[in-house]
């Protein structure tokens, strides 16, 4: 294989295109922005940097989180120490350090937009701003907003959600989590450096709506949005027959981060799935132990034994999370009482927010906890309600 075009340059693409380069394969990454601010609260879970520990070990600007409030209505707020605490950059500066990695790795970052791409042969001739390029393989990381049709997931409007919100000029030292009556999603205030990122996620519902809410919400906080930088994204959320229809490979491309749809599909976060695929579908494209035309599915098995069963099974769960009920009140307030007054329940979420609690055991490993305290019965319910059974999942 002579050249692999990377087509994007965000964290999955720039990852991606380190790996290649550090192994020696001529590697070209094509973006119009390479690095730019995104919106989002730009969070990195354990899982991320005990996986790949220079995310912690750098010393690029960065806020160490070691506290979260959740809260919900008719439930108050309940606070959250994470033991293994969250990382907090600012996305131009974390797709910055990554981009220079890649460089330095050997790739070759070119500042131009993808216009087209055609198969011809065994190999991709890709048009530019600034003309032809030719390539014999394709990561493509072109985002949520692929313009690429040929190439990368398709989904339907059920499967995305809107991200929303302002960077706000003031500081804290916690995160705070607020969700919302009958909106399947949640508002983020992140701090990072120099700012606050108050934002708002969510599906079936408008823009223009969750902006609403969103201002709301600043108001009762007494957090101003006056003169504050405005942003909005679409985010890929799969429904669950997305995820089993999500095209993620083909002939000659291997999709990585966003533009394969890889974003959990509850708590919204990508940044770890992106690197992670990128990690992935480098190690496709430089074994040799897989014919060209064997990448796409080695691909798709090394995704599926690593992540993407768990991010489709908790697909059939986002719904009952946010908009189910049980016991008179809403799932999202019964889970902040049972944080509020179960330590074992508090241990699972702390290590949801770590990343290390997979979907597919979340009702294993709290009924083999249960002791038979009247909380714990209820609680048995209640996760009987939310988590369905992975055989019908």
């Amino acid at each position: 294989m002579k050249r692999v075009a990377v087509l994007g340059g965000g964290p999955a693409g720039a990852f991606a295109a380190e790996r290649l380069a550090r192994a020696g394969m001529d590697t070209v990454v094509l973006d119009e922005k390479l690095a730019w601010e995104k919106p989002c609260g730009g969070g990195l879970t354990y899982k991320a940097y005990s996986r790949y520990p220079f995310l912690l070990e750098n010393s690029v600007p960065k806020k160490i989180i070691n506290e979260t409030c959740l809260a919900a209505p008719r439930a108050g707020a309940v606070r959250l120490d994470l033991g293994r605490p969250l990382l907090i950059y600012s996305r131009m500066d974390l797709n910055r350090m990554l981009l220079d990695r890649a460089e330095q790795a050997g790739a070759q970052l070119e500042k131009t937009r993808v216009l087209g791409i055609d198969r011809g042969g065994r190999g991709w001739r890709l048009k530019t701003q600034h003309g032809i390029l030719e390539a014999d393989f394709c990561i493509v990381a072109t985002g949520a907003r692929n313009s690429l049709r040929n190439v990368g997931t398709e989904w339907t409007a059920a499967d995305t959600m809107y991200a929303l919100g302002y960077f706000v000029p003031s500081a804290q030292d916690h995160i705070d989590i607020q969700f919302l009556p009958n909106l399947e999603g949640y508002i983020w205030v992140f701090p990072r450096c120099g700012h606050l990122s108050v934002g708002i996620c969510g599906k079936g519902e408008p823009a223009h709506s969750l902006r609403t809410r969103l201002e709301r919400y600043m108001n009762e906080k007494g957090i101003s949005y006056k003169d504050a930088s405005f942003y909005g994204h679409m985010l890929p959320s799969l429904e669950h027959s997305g995820w089993k229809n999500n095209r993620l490979a083909g002939d000659g491309w291997l999709a990585v981060g966003d533009a394969g749809g890889l974003v959990d599909p509850i708590t919204g976060e990508g940044l770890y799935y992106a690197m992670r695929s990128g990690d992935l579908a480098s190690q496709v494209v430089m074994s040799d132990s897989h014919s060209l035309a064997e990448r796409a599915q080695a691909y798709r098995n090394l995704l599926r034994r690593d992540f993407t069963a768990d991010l489709e099974f908790g697909a059939t769960l986002a719904k009952r999370v946010f908009l189910g009920r049980f016991l008179f009140s809403t799932v999202p307030a019964r889970m902040i009482d049972f944080i509020r007054r179960s330590p074992r329940f508090q241990s699972l979420i702390e290590d949801l927010f770590a990343g290390t609690q997979p979907y597919l055991d979340l009702k294993g490993r709290l009924f083999k906890n249960l002791n038979g305290t009247m909380q714990e019965v209820i609680m048995n319910l209640f996760l009987q309600k939310v988590i369905p059974e992975k055989t019908q999942a």
